[in-house]
């Protein structure tokens, strides 16, 4: 496939190959993700692409490429700090070398994305590095990373809830909401990004237990069907709250999301019907056939919407 790329202007040529560097990205770790952005509006496409891609950088760096490339945790730690000033600055200034950076800065710029997001964000990525338990010291015969309740809040906060917040910034950049539906709106983002982030906990059980060392769902190491049970009933609660601010979504954002709510309440039913155990040997995933008709029926819905 051949791209023409905007000519016009350097910068605007470097932001247009930045922003395409950043769907690679999205491409390469995630096609269903790829797929369910194309749901949304063209105005809101790239943007959340840009997020997503800066996201999921930064994860790699703290979920293990760093350490195969042979970083010692002191070195990991310093590159994530290198990665975190390289982003304020480039928030401030709309630029930057790295095309990941740059693309994400360029929506910070029209969004309103600014360091009240993106350091809660930082300081969650810090705390998968961390050398020490999320819930006290770690002890020299287990080291663990183990998450108990307020530990578990505050990291679900800066790695998921502050990503549905840039989202709903880049959808209502152009809206005027009421104070009243900005705090619904806020309120249903974080909740969707705690669900996300929980149910993807469930799934990854095997390897965030066995590959890098951390228990985010229960401080004693390893969860049990009632600690499953108890976790689908709150990623379930956070659905619905997300679910009650879905209409005051542009409509242009709402078809996307409204998938993305219904693809992860299948995943939730599934994980429901799993025992815990089996949890930590496989991951929970909805079929291929499955996923295409919730894609489908979403396509079916923007139709409808633009045909009102």
């Amino acid at each position: 496939m051949t791209r023409t790329i905007d000519t016009s202007s350097p910068l605007a040529r470097y932001t247009r190959a930045s922003e395409i560097a950043a769907g690679e990205i999205i491409e390469v770790y995630s096609t269903s993700f790829g797929t369910a952005t194309r749901l949304l509006g063209a105005r809101h496409r790239t943007h959340v692409r840009n997020i997503y891609a800066l996201v999921r950088v930064a994860d790699e760096l703290v979920d293990g490429a760093t350490a195969e490339a042979g970083m010692t945790p002191d070195e990991q730690r310093l590159t994530l700090d290198r990665f975190e000033e390289e982003i304020e600055r480039a928030v401030r200034s709309g630029y930057s070398s790295n095309p990941i950076v740059h693309a994400f800065a360029r929506t910070a710029g029209a969004a309103g994305i600014d360091g009240e997001l993106t350091r809660p964000f930082f300081s969650s990525m810090r705390t998968d590095l961390g050398a020490t338990d999320a819930a006290g010291p770690s002890s020299s015969t287990d080291p663990q990373l183990r998450f108990g309740g307020a530990e578990h809040a505050s990291y679900v906060y800066g790695s998921a809830e502050v990503v549905g917040l840039m989202c709903l910034r880049v959808f209502i950049r152009d809206e005027s909401p009421s104070a009243e539906e900005r705090r619904a709106l806020e309120h249903g983002a974080r909740r969707l990004g705690a669900a996300f982030q929980n149910v993807n906990f469930l799934r990854d059980l095997a390897d965030d237990t066995e590959r890098l060392g951390r228990s985010y769902l229960s401080e004693r190491g390893r969860i049990d069907d009632e600690t499953k049970d108890g976790w689908v009933s709150e990623i379930r609660a956070q659905l619905s709250d997300a679910r009650a601010a879905l209409p005051l979504l542009p409509k242009d954002a709402r078809i996307a999301v409204g998938a993305a709510l219904r693809l992860f309440s299948r995943l939730a039913d599934r994980i429901a019907r799993t025992p815990a155990d089996d949890l930590y040997r496989r991951r929970v995933r909805v079929p291929t056939a499955e996923k295409s008709w919730l894609i489908a029926r979403a396509l079916l819905d923007m139709r409808k919407e633009r045909a009102r």
